[in-house]
């Protein structure tokens, strides 16, 4: 979502009080008849004031795309890293303040018309009292869209075109190095919990079929109520996109999670989403010492023991979507 700078309240009031003071010295050198020239200068900074602060407004608005009509993926994860209520809710109050200073465009515009010259000034003034108001009130709205814009700004751009697979497990398990292997994404790759703060999108593309590849941050086996925001982006990628899943455990449990709680994990993901789930057993060259480790891949049909470090069976991992895509 691409949400335009958000200016403050000063930075409007500033702007739209400057443009007037600018069109009414064109009037002042115009050759409007005298007695008309003082009132005419007053209703044009106030008539440029409102349009400048509204024009700024509503191009708030109309750079933001309707929520409702966005992708059911894109409406959750503004509803995970922002709010939906508060985003529309700030939206509805620029619009709130869009209609009110038209409204005080066209009074103060008609009062100081039929004002006698001399009191023209204090209804200018009297006007630019009453439109700072309306500014400022919307200021906590003002101050929430600038932070949307920041959360926002690295939103993912999905193709929901693709066979989308999604990648998940404990963090830490070697998703991201995953991804880098099997598509040209550069995610951030350490050896600590979280380093995938948010969602990392690959592509590749093989015998004409394009594949997505979701590296999602890392999951914790929790309820979804207890769940970080950061675990809830990985939810939302699993709820709308995956048309697989590929999770990894990791054989070694290097990664600080022993295999029991990986599997209760994937019991978890398999219960709440109804989507395939191809097995990986990660770390493969680490795991010597863990003796139950073939008492776990047994469990499944047809899993892959793999390496992503080393790229060992990355391969497999590829052919195995391709036939998935079919």
């Amino acid at each position: 979502m691409i949400i335009p700078t958000v200016p403050t309240p000063d930075e409007l009031l500033d702007t739209g009080f400057r443009r007037a003071k600018k069109a009414a010295a064109r009037v002042r050198s115009s050759k409007i008849p005298r007695n008309l020239k003082s009132k005419r200068i007053e209703e044009t900074r106030v008539q440029t004031a409102c349009q400048v602060i509204r024009d700024r407004i509503q191009l708030i608005l109309d750079r933001v795309p309707e929520i409702e009509k966005m992708p059911e993926f894109y409406q959750d994860y503004i509803d995970v890293a922002v709010g939906v209520d508060q985003m529309k809710q700030s939206l509805g109050a620029l619009n709130w303040s869009i209609g009110i200073i038209t409204q005080l465009e066209k009074d103060y515009s008609s009062r100081i018309r039929r004002s006698t010259p001399d009191k023209s000034s204090s209804l200018r003034s009297q006007a630019f009292g009453r439109i700072a108001s309306v500014v400022k009130k919307i200021e906590k709205d003002l101050d929430f869209l600038d932070f949307a814009k920041a959360k926002l700004r690295n939103m993912p751009t999905v193709d929901f075109a693709a066979t989308t697979v999604v990648i998940a497990g404990f963090p830490n398990v070697g998703k991201s190095t995953l991804l880098r292997r099997l598509t040209t994404a550069e995610p951030r790759v350490a050896d600590y919990p979280f380093t995938t703060k948010g969602i990392q999108i690959g592509h590749l593309e093989r015998n004409w079929k394009k594949i997505q590849i979701i590296d999602t941050p890392g999951l914790l086996d929790r309820p979804i109520l207890d769940m970080n925001d950061i675990e809830l982006r990985a939810m939302v990628a699993l709820e709308h996109l995956a048309n697989v899943i590929l999770f990894i455990f990791d054989a070694s449990e290097t990664c600080g999670y022993p295999l029991g709680s990986q599997y209760h994990l994937l019991q978890e993901i398999q219960r709440v989403f109804k989507t395939p789930v191809i097995c990986l057993f990660n770390k493969i060259d680490l795991a010597d010492n863990v003796k139950y480790l073939d008492a776990y891949v047994d469990k499944f049909e047809d899993p892959l023991r793999i390496s992503a470090i080393h790229g060992t069976g990355v391969e497999e991992i590829i052919t195995r979507l391709e036939e998935f895509g079919e």
